[in-house]
């Protein structure tokens, strides 16, 4: 059965010899990008497009046409290639695609079976597109519809494929297909058996790709094209055929294929811990991207169902008889079905991930690990600084159970904010004000903990500002185990430490904008640095409020960072004044809440924080390890 996807909607691709069939109504420039895990292209060597139409596993049309077929075969292509993006560009004087017939493509088996197909809608003054996506993911493929359009066009679109001096290499395709280059092109239509396997020689890639292996004897054929009808015109025959109508028979689909078993750390990686990070990510962008297809298959059912009620309701002369009604009732189950097989491909993917999720989670590190996770048990003071920390859990409504984890990467490249007010959180508005306080104080010494496990000895030092000491209960693990100095008090103690911390970054900043690094005082402390303030604004006064907006600004660049746990309303008396201050910081909650936008694919991801267990008493024996190798380097 044919998989008709919707935009970033994914399926699973049960061959790895392909053809790839495009119709658009308008003669289009047909090409493929081999990208990383990351969809970024090395080189414009790894496009292939009518003036270098053959990449290894990678066959497109030497010519535009308003129909093409691009033959893939995914074992060929080199191990370093995670992602093979199918690019259309118009020509023909044609400017936008919003004033053509919609693109139509489809992608088939080796025999003409179509696996999967998609109707590109929606778009307007878009003159380039990336049409389709091959993935790998987890040792296997998938196709992912993407219809993502540019309106720049093909400079544009190559652009955001991670290729430098794009408009040039558009200039350069686009050369190769003016009417007089065309001239010089053969017109072809590749099969999948004629995929040629000469690599470019690149210093990435010197050695030669080897061939596939060739079809069994009883393969069977692939389909012929349909016939096209003959017509008369000035741009020769016409084709009126459908494009997913086929002029033979198609034959039986073999069955499908048990979706891969997952195995942690299968991603691309110099270490494990490298790995384990981009699988995590690769599981987020998977749960935005079959989520966002979901909703979108839904929105579109529910606006045909609304078109045809309607149309039901303007024959008037059908509502004598009952037609009216029957027309409605099968527009509802046109619409049922539609969100079905919407749902059944989101269960599909939803239950892999979870799988997935069951294997990762207990092989994470323990910068990636939750406060659960026994990992945490045999913890030890690291050589050296991971990748990234976990600062909680990310989940969609879809599935509540299934959580991706939050990782940040370090050095932090901004600060961050416990908000203690309640704001628009339903379980915050459960807790009263003391509760919720103290909630968002715990949540930022787990945070803190964290930072300082993730760290080498001495390579990470706490600064605790408490003005009215109303914290002196949720400091205590870090004032006691001796990971931190007790917090500052009143006004003087607030003041004193925003300006040693001030005159730490002007003098690094100095020293890096000179060229002087090494010529920095012998006893400053290296380490990276982490603020805490808690009852913010009670004991700042407008200078000490100064100082902290310029750490919050510049602090970063030259490792120091703020944890704010505050209520954004205890200041409203500054005005608009500290609006720079919040919206610099990475805002945190310390109860559920679906605050994080997600401007990719417009979610709006619910967050998590990382409490311990009731009762668990792992963080005070990691501080105080953190605390022993601190005092033991520094001995």
């Amino acid at each position: 059965m044919t998989a008709e996807l919707v935009r970033g909607q994914n399926h699973p691709l049960p061959e790895t010899r392909l053809e790839i069939r495009v119709s658009a109504g308008h003669p289009v420039l047909a090409g493929a990008a081999l990208g990383d895990e990351q969809g970024r292209v090395a080189g414009a060597e790894w496009i292939a497009h009518p003036g270098a139409p053959s990449l290894p596993g990678v066959d497109v049309p030497g010519r535009p046409a308003a129909d093409h077929r691009l033959a893939v075969d995914l074992e060929a292509v080199p191990g370093t290639v995670h992602r093979v993006s199918v690019l259309l560009a118009l020509t023909g004087g044609a400017a936008r695609f919003g004033a053509l017939a919609a693109p139509f493509v489809a992608v088939t088996g080796p025999d003409g079976t179509e696996i999967a197909s998609y109707t590109i809608t929606g778009l307007d003054r878009e003159s380039a597109l990336v049409a389709l996506e091959l993935y790998r993911r987890q040792g296997a493929w998938k196709v992912r519809a993407m219809g993502q359009g540019y309106e720049g066009g093909l400079a544009a679109l190559l652009g955001d494929q991670g290729l430098e001096r794009p408009e040039d290499l558009a200039a350069t395709i686009l050369a190769t297909v003016t009417p007089e280059a065309q001239d010089l092109v053969p017109a072809r239509v590749p099969e999948p058996e004629r995929v040629r396997h000469t690599a470019p020689q690149t210093a990435q890639d010197p050695a030669p790709v080897a061939p596939p292996p060739a079809p069994a004897p009883d393969a069977a054929p692939a389909t012929p094209p349909p016939t096209p009808a003959t017509g008369t015109g000035a741009g020769g025959p016409i084709d009126y055929s459908h494009p997913r109508r086929q002029s033979t028979p198609t034959p039986a689909p073999e069955p499908r294929q048990a979706p891969p078993v997952p195995v942690a750390g299968d991603a691309s990686g110099w270490s494990m811990d490298e790995r384990l990070y981009n699988q995590v990510w690769g599981m987020f962008e998977d749960l935005a991207r079959t989520a966002a297809a979901y909703r979108s298959a839904c929105d579109f059912a529910e606006s045909r169902l609304d078109r045809e009620l309607d149309e039901t309701l303007t024959d008037y002369r059908a509502r004598a008889d009952g037609a009216n009604d029957a027309a409605r009732a099968a527009a509802r189950a046109r619409h049922d079905e539609l969100v079905e097989r919407a749902r059944e491909v989101l269960d599909r993917d939803l239950a892999q991930l979870a799988a997935e999720s069951e294997v990762v989670e207990p092989a994470l590190p323990v910068a990636y690990a939750r406060w659960d996770n026994p990992v945490w048990h045999a913890y030890r003071v690291p050589a050296e600084e991971p990748m990234a920390v976990r600062l909680g859990d990310l989940h969609l409504p879809e599935r509540t159970d299934l959580r991706i984890p939050m990782l940040v990467r370090l050095p932090l490249e901004r600060g961050l904010w416990v908000d203690s007010g309640r704001g628009h959180s339903e379980a915050a508005g459960l807790l009263d004000e003391a509760e919720l306080r103290r909630l968002a104080l715990d949540c930022a010494v787990a945070h803190a903990a964290r930072l300082l496990a993730a760290h080498p000895a001495g390579g990470f030092t706490v600064h605790l500002v408490d003005p009215a000491g109303a914290g002196a209960a949720a400091l205590a693990p870090l004032v006691e185990t001796g990971a931190a100095a007790p917090p500052a008090r009143g006004a003087a103690g607030v003041s004193a430490v925003l300006e040693q911390l001030t005159e730490r970054v002007d003098l690094l900043q100095m020293a890096l904008r000179g060229g002087a690094a090494d010529a920095l005082p012998p006893g400053l402390d290296t380490a990276r640095q982490l603020l805490i303030v808690h009852d913010f604004p009670h004991g700042f006064d407008d200078r000490a409020v100064t100082r902290l907006r310029y750490l919050a600004d510049e602090g970063p660049s030259v490792g120091v960072h703020l944890l704010m746990v505050a209520a954004r309303e205890d200041a409203a008396a500054y005005g608009p004044l500290l609006d720079p201050l919040w919206r610099s910081l990475l805002r945190l909650t310390p109860v559920p809440d679906d605050h994080l936008a997600d401007p990719w694919v417009g979610h709006a991801w619910s967050y998590e924080p990382p409490l311990l267990p009731p009762g668990s008493a792992i963080l005070r024996q990691v501080l105080t390890q953190v605390a022993s190798a601190r005092h033991g380097k520094q001995a």
